[in-house]
């Protein structure tokens, strides 16, 4: 198995959580530093590049107008109350974990290699690892093959879409050469729901990871799944609500 973990963490979604959480906005320095705070041992962000080549912190591929964040310079994001990278980083303490989503871009596929997300977040990733536990984790497996290469240092997580199934997941993180690998929870199952014909338990889930030297992540499970998931032996759990997560991990 790798190292990345200290099973089982607890890693702040977007910061302290999605959305609005005690106040605070996800993917905002408040909410990262919030989360750091509460407890949380990982911190993730949301990482989109700008029209004029810069890096800011935002989850969708559009703002709430409609206008595509690649389209917009970050002057224009800043009045639209996105933050820069920079300014998210400061926030973390060196003590708390990283864990960058890297959001791709269909224009990464044309644009000259040295305008694409990746070269451009690379430098910051090579920087923080040397201050920080730090992976990268991604829908794109381009990306993720290109921070193999680019900072090799740096471990990253296949992250299959929201409903695929670990049955896929796991093999496909073995074949990409991550060491992490992070399925949805929907995928997994959630509490209260029947078992579903040929979903394999939780805990043979998690030891089948194992064995194959991987760690297993799960996003976004509720407090009751969290604590069913650190029971099963996971070693991460990205979870939407910090205060509440640590409570019910606590209480569990």
């Amino acid at each position: 198995m790798g190292g990345t973990f200290r099973p089982t963490e607890v890693i702040g979604h977007r910061g302290l959580g999605r959305g609005v959480v005690n106040g605070h906005r996800e993917n905002t320095p408040g909410s990262y530093a919030a989360a750091a705070e509460a407890g949380a041992d990982w911190v993730e962000i949301d990482v989109r590049r700008t029209a004029d080549d810069a890096l800011v912190l935002y989850h969708d591929a559009a703002l709430a107008d409609g206008r595509a964040v690649v389209d917009l310079t970050a002057a224009e994001c800043a009045e639209a109350g996105l933050y820069g990278l920079a300014e998210g980083l400061e926030a973390i303490p060196e003590g708390v974990g990283l864990d960058v989503d890297v959001k791709t871009v269909m224009e990464d596929a044309v644009d000259s290699p040295a305008r694409r997300t990746v070269s451009l977040v690379l430098p910051h990733l090579r920087r923080e690892a040397r201050r920080r536990r730090v992976f990268v984790c991604s829908f794109d497996p381009g990306l993720l093959t290109a921070v193999h290469e680019g900072a090799p240092e740096v471990p990253t997580a296949w992250m299959p879409y929201v409903r695929n199934p670990a049955d896929t997941a796991i093999p496909g993180a073995v074949g990409l050469g991550c060491p992490i690998v992070a399925v949805d929870a929907r995928a997994l199952g959630l509490e209260g729901e029947e078992p579903r014909p040929g979903r394999r338990s939780l805990e043979y889930t998690v030891e089948v990871a194992h064995a194959a030297g991987l760690e297993l992540m799960s996003w976004c499970p509720g407090p009751e799944d969290a604590v069913r998931y650190t029971a099963a032996g996971m070693d991460a759990v990205v979870v939407d609500d910090v205060p509440e997560a640590l409570a019910a991990l606590r209480d569990g």
